[in-house]
């Protein structure tokens, strides 16, 4: 089986991470992996290791309808036996068109939990033979547009258990985290990891923290990530005084060494479509505090991992942040359930195997002998 991977993303963290897990899983397996790329882009260095052919190809969005001439052109070269499509920002439509144009099967991974205008939905979900969900919460989102329920199958994003794993002893590297971020023996470490889009949640933890420093004084958080509101939150800390507590770390590749020295990861997001970051902390034995939205549910389980509350509300996610940082054995008790329930359902050999199952269904359905 030959399947040509498409994914438009710049940096090498949510779906483009998922992509090449993948076709580090499928290149294991045998099988041949081409992927089609932007210029420059982190993912084509990480595929190549892994033993994809990479295409760089320019992809300027949703308006360059030039995209699906490249695109089409490109699956003519490779004359591949699937077309997945990892990413949106245009390629989710231009891929699609020039997969049906050359009458290759096309699956696209909707990795996002945001409702769709209903005439996109009518006119873009039959453009695909399958789509995967990678939550059970975006599966239902679709379902509710009227997207044909055999038509989506949930096949969870995976972590690198091996790469994202607990320190031993746990305090390994501690000293050097503290070295790194500014922090002083004894500091509480907290951390949210994601871009800096409003969704995300970061104000949130902003409005919390007043109430949390008022009863863990030591307690530091740390923004792991890069995007468009960087600068407003900085503005927004200053303003509320608290440039001492809450620190930018701006985009890190080195999280499978960061996560494990943390005491707790905050995700206030207002929507999500899993969290790939929530998986690599859970894997690190890091409890977790987030909200009830999206797949996020599907990684925490209040009492069993760590502990939700509802989008916004700033008062709750500081008592939940407190319930755990006040009580260091229950963190130490959701830790090691965290690792263990991301042991158990979202393993790499498990989304691996999900997505080739879904490649052999499509193929079946049009008449072609499955690999």
């Amino acid at each position: 089986m030959k399947v040509l991977h498409v994914e438009s993303g710049r940096h090498l963290y949510g779906g483009a991470l998922q992509a090449v897990l993948l076709m580090q899983g499928l290149q294991q397996r045998g099988y041949e992996n081409h992927l089609a790329c932007r210029i420059g882009a982190a993912i084509g260095p990480a595929a190549a290791q892994h033993g994809a052919t990479v295409h760089e190809t320019v992809m300027k969005g949703d308006v360059d309808v030039f995209t699906w001439w490249r695109l089409r052109r490109l699956i003519r070269q490779v004359r591949p036996d699937i077309v997945h499509l990892h990413a949106r920002f245009g390629t989710d439509v231009w891929g699609a068109l020039a997969a049906r144009s050359e009458g290759v099967p096309v699956v696209h991974s909707r990795r996002v939990d945001n409702r769709e205008r209903p005439f996109v939905v009518r006119h873009k979900y039959p453009l695909y033979d399958k789509v995967v969900a990678i939550s059970h919460g975006i599966r239902k989102v679709l379902l509710s547009e009227g997207v044909p329920p055999e038509q989506v199958v949930c096949v969870h994003s995976a972590v690198d258990t091996e790469r994202y794993r607990p320190n031993e002893p746990r305090d390994a590297d501690r000293a050097w985290f503290d070295a790194q971020f500014g922090l002083q023996p004894g500091d509480l470490a907290v951390a949210l990891i994601a871009q800096f889009i409003p969704r995300k949640g970061h104000r949130v933890l902003v409005d919390a923290m007043p109430a949390v420093l008022a009863a863990q004084p030591r307690t530091k958080v740390v923004f792991l990530g890069q995007g468009p509101q960087v600068e407003p939150m900085k503005q927004l800390v200053a303003e509320r005084g608290l440039q001492a507590s809450v620190l930018f770390g701006g985009f890190r590749d080195d999280l499978h060494r960061v996560m494990p020295s943390l005491d707790l990861v905050v995700h206030p997001a207002a929507t999500e479509g899993l969290g790939v970051s929530l998986l690599q902390a859970a894997s690190c034995g890091v409890p977790i505090v987030a909200t009830r939205a999206g797949g996020i549910p599907e990684i925490v389980q209040p009492g069993l991992n760590g502990e939700l509350v509802q989008p916004g509300d700033a008062p709750a996610l500081a008592a939940a942040m407190l319930k755990l940082l006040a009580d260091e054995a229950l963190r130490r008790h959701y830790g090691q359930a965290a690792r263990q329930w991301v042991l158990d359902g979202f393993s790499t050999r498990s989304m691996v195997e999900g997505n080739l199952a879904v490649y052999r269904e499509v193929l079946a359905r049009r008449g072609r002998r499955p690999a």
